[in-house]
């Protein structure tokens, strides 16, 4: 019954779901079943043959959302106090100046706008010269949107300190907002990982990004689809480009033939 299923909302919405990891897609639809107060997959697979809404709603459970601000510390620590300064040195003797990061999965945008931070907070304190471009991209139209308004509850704010509260967040009632000079230097656009036809988000105009964020998003896939992820990836980065992942997907990339610059970082570069 759960092949129909992934048959039907192939045929009916044109969405692929058997990409995803069989773990998570099996937990996905036991979750919305119970959620929806059904009793099997059978009776389940009746009401998206007649409630077209419900098939969307289920493929919308799909695209994890969830992200933090300064995730995996030891990462952000790693980028501020040694891979951002070492690509600014870089950018001092290249023609091309601007430094251009990639957020591929940027959910509501904590991570875009903790990039950001960090590079502000660079600029200020060494007094360094260096402008930047993040495209920060998501397949969820929602999510983009989200992303753009920079609005967050409380409980969102983990891992931001007080002084940055201050610095960059302004505060109404129980919501915080993003300040729009932390926007400037940001694009945040949709995009598809698996789109066959683009290699990078079409507002980058063409890839060359000196650092890559992919992370907490190929463990959701199979294997296969994983790898048309790294290969995407892959052609955007240089020798001398970084690409950050999360804790959990380490493995997946020193498998492919990526470097960990620093031992249990996330941090790596491809070995050409």
């Amino acid at each position: 019954m759960k092949t129909e299923i992934i048959d039907f909302i192939n045929a009916q919405h044109g969405v692929d779901v058997s990409k995803f990891d069989e773990s998570f897609l099996y937990k996905s639809l036991q979750k919305r079943i119970a959620e929806i107060n059904c009793y099997s997959t059978e009776e389940y697979y009746s009401i998206l043959e007649k409630n077209t809404k419900e098939g969307s709603q289920f493929i919308d459970s799909l695209h994890i959302s969830y992200s933090e601000f300064f995730r995996n510390p030891l990462t952000f620590s790693v980028l501020e106090k040694i891979i951002l300064p070492s690509i600014i040195h870089r950018k001092e003797n290249n023609k091309r100046k601007e430094i251009r990061i990639w957020s591929a999965a940027c959910a509501i945008g904590q991570e875009a706008y903790s990039i950001a931070m960090l590079l502000e907070e660079i600029k200020g304190t060494d007094n360094e010269k260096f402008c930047y471009r993040i495209f920060a991209t998501d397949q969820s139209e929602e999510q983009v949107n989200k992303a753009y308004k920079g609005e967050y509850t409380a409980n969102l704010m983990n891992n931001i300190n007080l002084k940055r509260l201050k610095r960059w967040f302004t505060k109404e009632g129980k919501i915080y907002t993003v300040n729009s000079e932390l926007k400037e230097n940001i694009d945040f656009s949709v995009f598809d990982l698996f789109n066959e036809h683009l290699s990078s988000p079409p507002v980058s105009i063409f890839g060359g990004f000196d650092m890559i964020f992919c992370a907490n998003l190929l463990f959701y896939y199979k294997p296969e689809h994983r790898k048309v992820i790294i290969q995407k990836i892959s052609n955007s980065l240089t020798d001398k480009s970084f690409l950050v992942t999360g804790e959990a997907e380490r493995d997946i990339f020193i498998n492919n033939k990526f470097n960990e610059v620093y031992p249990q970082s996330a941090i790596f570069q491809i070995s050409k």
